[in-house]
């Protein structure tokens, strides 16, 4: 059976979370892999069939999405002729990832496709809402990439079809220690904001990965690096705790690790507040921004936050099993004799 694995390509969990699943479905279908977007820092290690731009949502650095930049670098002809011309027909199963080219070109043309997806498992009826509401937002996450059969994967189990997060093997054969640093990532601020903030603690030392900077660098009590999947999970593994923004595979990697979690979502991103929401359910502290007055917050954390002892078991290839024994026997019962 030929299985298409199409990958959203804004940020890094969707990219992280394929390199483990693509082995799988190598092993078990013909694949070919399809990924659009701009943002990733991670590669894919493995052969891709198709590369397109997409549409990817450009990260600013006061805290949010930036929505001009996101219109402005979005060419909606290409992507229109993308989504029309993209040969959906040569598979037997598209598994989809938050991408919206083939979702689209699936959903036009009738062919089948499933979403696998963290952004699913937010969907389902069940799962932990924000407070403040975001219509807008909310409908971008159900139009952007639209399937009618879904499975997701969330902090927790919160919803039917809804699975614990796939922690990429790098991570589960990590060494963990505790060296006392604490690890940022919160890519949407840019690296000055970040400095005049973590400074004011003086007394912890602060691994920054920062998409803003190309070379590493020393600020008293903070390194500054760019960006690197290897660094990172050393980083990671060893530190007492992160502060991140409230996406999902590095707070998944964090509570798998046992590390102290403090999350801050993006502005301008619903998946995020929702994310924060589940987070908030498990006695994760959340924070609204990075703003002046959350310092003496980040101060008590850092002193008196907890780890909590959450186990995620390696269940990815289960997950795999079950979608393509139900969807690809469904397809093969319509084939005519």
């Amino acid at each position: 059976m030929k299985v298409l694995y199409a990958i959203q390509g804004t940020g890094n969990g969707h990219v992280s979370r394929a390199r483990d699943i693509i082995p799988l479905l190598q092993q078990k279908t013909e694949l070919d892999i399809l990924i659009s977007g701009i943002q990733a820092d991670v590669s894919l290690p493995y052969p891709v069939a198709y590369q397109m731009k997409g549409m990817s949502f450009i990260f600013g650095k006061s805290g949010g999405v930036d929505l001009l930049e996101t219109y402005k670098k979005t060419n909606t002809r290409q992507l229109w002729k993308d989504i029309q011309q993209f040969p959906v027909e040569k598979y037997d199963l598209i598994i989809n990832d938050f991408e919206p080219v083939t979702a689209w070109a699936s959903y036009l043309k009738k062919a089948p496709c499933i979403s696998l997806s963290h952004q699913s498992a937010i969907l389902a009826a069940h799962s932990p809402q924000p407070k403040k509401g975001d219509a807008f937002g909310k409908m971008i996450l159900k139009r952007y990439a639209p399937s009618a059969m879904k499975y997701g994967f969330h902090f927790a189990a919160f919803d039917e079809n809804i699975f614990t997060p796939v922690i990429r093997k790098e991570i589960r054969e990590a060494e963990v220690k505790d060296k006392g640093h604490y690890t940022v990532y919160l890519p949407s601020y840019d690296d000055e904001k970040l400095i005049k903030r973590l400074k004011k603690i003086s007394d912890v030392k602060w691994h920054i990965f920062s998409k803003h900077t190309r070379q590493k660098h020393k600020v008293k009590n903070l390194r500054i690096k760019p960006i690197n999947n290897e660094s990172f999970i050393k980083s990671l593994a060893s530190c007492k705790g992160i502060l991140c923004g409230a996406g999902f595979e590095t707070p998944a990697e964090a509570l798998y690790l046992n590390k102290k979690l403090m999350v801050i979502p993006m502005k301008n991103q619903y998946e995020q507040h929702c994310n924060a929401a589940a987070l908030e359910t498990l006695g994760i502290p959340v924070l609204k921004n990075l703003k002046k007055k959350q310092v003496p917050k980040i101060e008590e954390w850092v002193s008196h936050g907890k780890s909590l002892e959450i186990n995620y078991p390696d269940i990815t290839e289960d997950v795999i099993d079950m979608v393509l024994t139900k969807h690809l026997r469904v397809k093969a019962e319509e084939k005519p004799v």
